[in-house]
């Protein structure tokens, strides 16, 4: 049996919607997220990963214990290796990105926008000279609006301006995104990692409390470096040493059209497998904790169902 997790259709947890990685059952005061093994890039499924569901619904339980008592966040269990039960809440329509480092080759990266001569950010300005990887002075927050067409990159003065969160619930949300940074950094740099940026996402609860949402510091939202090589690989003119899940997206870009064809190859098992060792490795280094792989005879969705009995809804 394969011990994956591609995809789940239970009939008695709410109204299902699909989201690239996570299947979210919606009940009346509460959602389901479940963590599949589906591997999505160039908006698409490109691959199913073993155990990768597991480690980001852990990882992300590991963070929000950590982070508690900064700010509320929307867990109320979790009751399965794969699956969180969540306060449903209002999301607010932005993502918070915090950056301790210039870098990045994406169209919307701090180190693209430098090379291309920006300076001023809107709430923060950067000095020439500058070095791709290099450490900021001090943190910084950039910010990016939700949308299902096209996510956009935006300043604090347009997010207030455009009406996109009050600028009661904006100065709170700033303060608890660098509070929540700090804190990641430093438990992260006791494992021996930098954790170089990251993404959150807040929400409003029943009361109009702000929450935290989503996910935190999973390798999928975050960039993690090792410390213990980044002076040696700065100076040297490399790039450091990160968690890399990049080598099986270009392995879809030399054998295919990903965007175009209509049917992708099969990813390569070997490459599937690394990938998988990666994710185990650093939800152990992250956590410190042993990650215990489910039998191999293990019905994972099957354990899902029995872990989730009391959410049943007619």
């Amino acid at each position: 049996m394969e011990n994956l997790l591609k995809e789940t259709n239970f009939k008695n947890f709410g109204e299902k919607k699909t989201g690239k990685v996570r299947d979210v059952y919606i009940q009346k005061d509460r959602i389901i997220l479940i963590s599949t093994d589906r591997h999505s890039s160039f908006d698409r499924i490109i691959a199913h990963i073993s155990h990768k569901g597991q480690v980001l619904n852990q990882i992300s339980a590991f963070w929000f214990e950590k982070t508690k008592d900064i700010i509320p966040n929307h867990v109320i269990e979790v009751p399965d290796p794969n699956a969180t039960v969540a306060k449903k809440c209002k999301p607010l329509p932005i993502e918070i990105v915090p950056r301790g480092y210039i870098t990045g080759v994406t169209g919307t990266s701090l180190w693209t926008h430098y090379q291309e001569g920006q300076r001023d950010f809107g709430n923060f300005v950067l000095p020439d000279g500058m070095k791709k990887n290099q450490k900021l002075d001090k943190p910084v927050l950039t910010f990016t609006t939700k949308s299902d067409v096209h996510d956009r990159q935006v300043t604090p003065k347009e997010i207030l301006a455009e009406g996109l969160v009050e600028e009661k619930v904006w100065n709170k949300v700033a303060e608890k995104s660098m509070e929540l940074f700090a804190r990641g950094q430093e438990i992260a740099a006791k494992s021996g990692l930098i954790l170089v940026d990251t993404k959150y996402e807040f929400g409003i609860g029943e009361a109009g409390e702000l929450i935290l949402i989503d996910e935190i510091h999973t390798p999928d939202s975050s960039r993690y470096w090792q410390i213990a090589t980044y002076d040696e690989r700065m100076t040297a003119d490399k790039e450091p040493e990160f968690f890399d899940k990049e080598f099986l997206r270009l392995w879809f870009k030399e054998n295919c059209d990903p965007y175009k064809d209509a049917v992708l190859p099969p990813a390569p098992a070997e490459l599937v497998e690394e990938l998988s060792r990666r994710y185990i490795q650093i939800f152990e280094q992250i956590t410190g904790a042993h990650f215990e792989v489910p039998a191999l005879d293990t019905d994972i969705a099957e354990r899902i169902k029995n872990n989730l009995k009391k959410y049943y809804v007619a």
